[in-house]
């Protein structure tokens, strides 16, 4: 879901450079922390599984920096920018939690 909101967030955004050239890389790290969700839980050992939530709560930081770059250009924008990037603080707290029990 995570994803599929960043994707709408973006498609509203102002048209600059900046904000296309962030926005592709917000996409990209966004989306991979959904792929990279599955692949963990269609892990063959502990230490995959490991390595991929290690790999979904850096994709989730990543996300959180695109989005600290955008210029959404006003307060609905802004709003779910804020948002977004709440959502992928929550999502790295809930990766790290789940590390730490996976130790």
């Amino acid at each position: 879901m995570f994803a599929k909101m960043t994707r709408s967030f973006v498609r509203k955004l102002p048209k600059s450079i900046a904000n296309i050239e962030d926005g592709k890389q917000l996409i990209r790290s966004s989306g991979s922390v959904g792929a990279n969700y599955i692949e963990a839980n269609d892990s063959l050992s502990k230490k995959d599984f490991v390595m991929r939530i290690k790999i979904c709560r850096k994709e989730a930081k990543e996300s959180r920096y695109w989005l600290r770059l955008i210029n959404a250009g006003g307060r609905e924008l802004e709003d779910m920018c804020d948002a977004l990037a709440q959502e992928a603080t929550e999502l790295m707290n809930i990766f790290g939690a789940i590390l730490q029990k996976s130790r």
